[in-house]
């Protein structure tokens, strides 16, 4: 089988990797040329995921159409802020592709409020989607250790073959049907990262650390089933798991722009300063966007939002949460 991996941040970096030690055909592609020569030299990704040995029969190249040439699967890396700007820049060789489609990126697109399965759909057609999300920070899945992952298709034998295509020794891959809800929690769990993030750079405990995670689990959970997933979902690996994940590991990026931000640094230079996409800063805008739509309160993610980017210091966001209107649980 051969597979085209679009994307050379760490994930797709990690998981052309795995792919590779399965003896696929695995090209991984890369916008800037400079990235991809510099992993082709040197066997490694300084840039997104140093001090991993990046196997010599990956192909590396920064030309689209090559990497996607004859490929039985595409999976699609790409930060969601640029998703759409990709595709349609490479719209004929995609649409022509008989590939089916693989995403692995935890986002949502801001201006249109789209899951990223949505605008792959909205722009490639009729063709074979599924997503994998669950607990997997790159760099471990690169050092293999032990994780596991959901592969969440409408189409219950494509997912069955995405499970069989990336299921390893250790990588253990479960298939679900609820795409809406293993892709929410992929993306708004990283907004609760950031809050967890916060609460770590301000010198909080593990109190306030599971209050978070519970509470905002909640939050994921009822905007989850408002757009149409099943609660169940969120109880599983790509929600509970990935959300206790993001929020404790200290390689995670959305944890820690919130410790850095918990310490006094300023939200815009980390995330300028950042040379990997921090997924969470900018799902937090189509988060509460998807709030006001189905009318489902979002306390955490507000106040997020509110630190990020309307300069709300984190202490008044801390006090204004612990401090809103007594409730049932």
């Amino acid at each position: 089988m051969k597979i085209a991996v679009l994307g050379d941040g760490g994930w797709g970096t990690a998981l052309a990797v795995l792919l590779k030690n399965k003896s696929f055909d695995v090209s991984l592609w890369g916008a800037f040329k400079n990235n991809i020569d510099a992993m082709s030299r040197d066997a490694e990704n300084r840039k997104f995921l140093p001090g991993i040995k990046l196997p010599d029969t990956i192909r590396f190249t920064n030309d689209l159409p090559e990497a996607c040439a004859g490929a039985d699967l595409i999976v699609l890396a790409i930060p969601s802020r640029f998703l759409r700007k990709v595709l349609l820049k490479n719209i004929a060789v995609l649409k022509a592709s008989s590939a089916g489609i693989v995403s692995v990126i935890k986002g949502l697109e801001q201006e249109t409020l789209k899951r990223m399965s949505e605008v792959i759909a909205e722009l490639l057609g009729q063709k074979d989607i599924a997503v994998l999300s669950g607990p997997s920070i790159a760099p471990e899945v690169a050092r293999t250790i032990p994780t596991t992952v959901v592969a969440a298709s409408s189409d219950e034998s494509f997912a069955s073959k995405v499970r069989d295509v990336f299921r390893a020794e250790r990588f253990r891959v479960y298939t679900n049907n609820d795409v809406i809800g293993v892709e929410l929690g992929g993306a708004l769990k990283n907004i609760i990262a950031i809050a967890a993030g916060i609460s770590d750079g301000l010198g909080f405990g593990s109190n306030t650390k599971a209050a978070i995670v519970t509470r905002g689990l909640l939050e994921m959970t009822k905007l989850g089933v408002a757009m149409g997933a099943s609660q169940d979902t969120f109880r599983g690996l790509s929600g509970l798991g990935d959300l206790v994940t993001t929020c404790v590991s200290s390689e995670g990026r959305n944890r820690g722009l919130g410790e850095a931000i918990g310490k006094g640094k300023d939200p815009e230079e980390v995330l300028s300063g950042s040379v990997m996409e921090i997924e969470g800063a900018w799902t937090s805008k189509a988060a509460l966007e998807l709030g006001k739509k189905h009318k489902i309160e979002l306390p955490i993610t507000q106040q997020v939002y509110s630190v990020l980017f309307e300069n709300k210091s984190p202490l008044l966001a801390v006090n204004e949460l612990m401090l809103r209107e007594p409730k049932s649980e």
